[in-house]
């Protein structure tokens, strides 16, 4: 099989940046065997951005599939998050992870909703950020937060997240809050890039019928023509390997601007 080459983006980090391949594999809902399988064959294909959460309650699967895998811990982009409920015990959950996932770091460690309460979110944040400075994760962001909530972290700790992942596809594009991640110095990473895509719209068809594709691969093409990064799930080898082959998808300036549209 021909290595697919992942195109990436530049993630923040304490000393620098961390280039996180822009397409990625999501494992929400894997449970089990079914996760350990998914991992296996999709680090086989050559996806090597992995992205799981304590709230899935498959790290341990992943972390085995990971070291059966034989794959350099080096290429790897591992992504965590932590649930607002654990507000107060971020390091115990943080060390559990790590020895599920059978890691000594993770590349990127999210805030995965806004915890409760007035400090909640501050709190949690800079426990966060003291994980990263004791290695334990290279960078650290947030998930399903605004602009607004992300400009108190930064009024509160001198620091911003380097990731905010949202639920995103060409329904939900919102060009207004792409434009204040940006200027914010804030990634934005997809997920959930089908759940509220109709696949069967015109706009989507007749651009996969110009490049022989599928609906969903143009929309992940889509997803990387803008830089965003995107994180698919799936648990079906076919389906993996399809997902993967739209990092080839090569969509014009029209064809995006048309797919745009679709969240207007």
């Amino acid at each position: 099989m021909t290595a697919v080459t992942v195109p990436t983006v530049p993630l923040a980090t304490a000393g620098g940046t961390v280039p996180v391949p822009l397409l990625g594999l999501g494992t929400w809902q894997a449970r089990g065997d079914e996760a350990y399988r998914a991992v296996r064959t999709a680090l086989d294909l050559g996806y090597r951005h992995l992205d799981t959460a304590t709230m899935y309650g498959n790290e341990a699967e992943i972390g085995r599939a990971l070291a059966d895998s034989g794959v350099d811990r080096d290429e790897l982009f591992i992504t965590t998050k932590c649930p607002p409920d654990r507000l107060g015990q971020e390091d115990a959950t943080l060390e559990r992870s790590l020895r599920d996932l059978r890691l000594d770091r993770v590349d990127l460690w999210l805030v995965h909703w806004p915890p409760h309460g007035e400090d909640g979110s501050v709190r949690m944040w800079e426990r966060f950020l003291v994980a990263r400075e004791r290695g334990r994760t290279t960078a650290v962001g947030v998930s399903n937060y605004s602009p607004d909530l992300i400009d108190e972290l930064v009024r509160a700790t001198g620091t911003g997240p380097a990731i905010d992942q949202v639920p995103w596809s060409p329904t939900d594009h919102d060009p207004k809050l792409v434009e204040s991640l940006r200027d914010r110095g804030v990634v934005l990473e997809g997920y959930s890039p089908f759940r509220r895509t109709d696949l069967d719209h015109p706009t989507l068809a007749r651009v996969a019928d110009a490049h022989g594709a599928t609906a969903a691969q143009v929309v992940l093409a889509w997803h990387l023509g803008h830089g965003y990064v995107v994180i698919p799930k799936s648990v079906r080898a076919e389906r993996l390997a399809s997902n993967l082959a739209s990092v080839e998808l090569d969509l014009s300036a029209e064809e995006i601007a048309a797919i745009d549209a679709l969240g207007s």
